[in-house]
């Protein structure tokens, strides 16, 4: 049989069924998506200028930009309408910090999960033959959803500042020729944001499950059995002194009723002695 034969047949594939391994196979399914949609977008929009003088006019200006979105590195020329001179320009903005941000979270995220679910299915007892592996993970787990939550507000932030900067509207008034009543400016087409909005729900998405499988971890470690053996041993003190009390209020309830029977009988004998006063005072008489 080869090694990949082996290893297969060692590994326990039923741990994906439990929520701390299904958890991370979603984690890493959807940090393919979320790096994936954002790092592998390109896009453009379509400009046309009409001028008065028709030689003039440019009725297709293509601007494109892409991944990372350094916005202000995207040039283009577009005319003047006033000769054959024409304009240089470029678009507003730099949302690469962000952005790369985001794809750098989401592709340490997806190689980490790999990594904690080939753990979980082949190496289940290594992990957890001591609190060690449970603890790293947990703490991981921890700031990967913290990464996951400002990487995905950045990146929110960010492709909304992108949005902005290639609005064809936005990037008229940047033309000259465009503020010219006599011109005529318009957009040919606006640029396709949807994969972006996508990355950005995906982003959010991570975001909810690495924050909802810290509590799947934290049951792996030593914190939570101590902290299941704390609460256990009050209660357990608790039970047992309950015990002894119930016991010692039967003793006593015994006991009193004891000292009842014993205390009733000088009674009766104190009652059985009352008619021997009448009968000495009818002597006396």
């Amino acid at each position: 049989m080869d090694p990949v034969s082996q290893l297969a047949s060692a590994g326990s594939f039923r741990v994906l069924k439990e929520p701390l391994a299904f958890l991370r196979a979603l984690e890493l399914l959807f940090a393919i998506f979320a790096f994936a949609t954002c790092g592998g977008y390109s896009g453009g929009l379509r400009l046309s200028v009409d001028c008065v003088n028709k030689t003039e006019s440019n009725l297709s200006i293509d601007i494109a930009f892409a991944y990372p979105f350094r916005l202000h590195q995207v040039t283009f020329e577009v005319p003047t309408c006033e000769g054959k001179e024409r304009q240089k320009l470029a678009l507003i903005g730099d949302s690469s910090s962000s952005a790369e941000f985001f794809v750098t979270v989401a592709v340490f995220a997806f190689l980490y999960s790999l990594a904690a679910t080939v753990v979980y299915i082949f190496f289940q007892n290594k992990y957890r033959e001591n609190n060690r592996g449970p603890l790293i993970d947990f703490i991981v787990t921890v700031v990967f959803s913290f990464l996951w939550l400002v990487g995905s507000s950045a990146w929110a932030k960010g492709l909304s500042d992108v949005k902005v900067a290639t609005d064809p509207k936005e990037v008229l008034l940047l033309m000259s020729a465009c503020k010219q009543p006599s011109n005529k400016c318009m957009a040919v087409h606006s640029p396709v944001m949807s994969s972006l909005n996508t990355s950005v729900v995906f982003g959010f998405l991570n975001f909810i499950l690495w924050a909802g499988n810290i509590w799947f971890v934290f049951k792996e470690t030593g914190w939570h059995s101590s902290g299941q053996r704390y609460l256990s041993d009050p209660m357990e003190k608790h039970s047992s002194s309950y015990n002894q009390g119930g016991y010692n209020q039967d003793s006593y309830g015994s006991s009193s009723g004891y000292s009842q029977q014993a205390s009733l009988g000088p009674s009766s004998d104190e009652f059985g002695q009352q008619p021997a006063g009448p009968t000495s005072f009818t002597n006396q008489i």
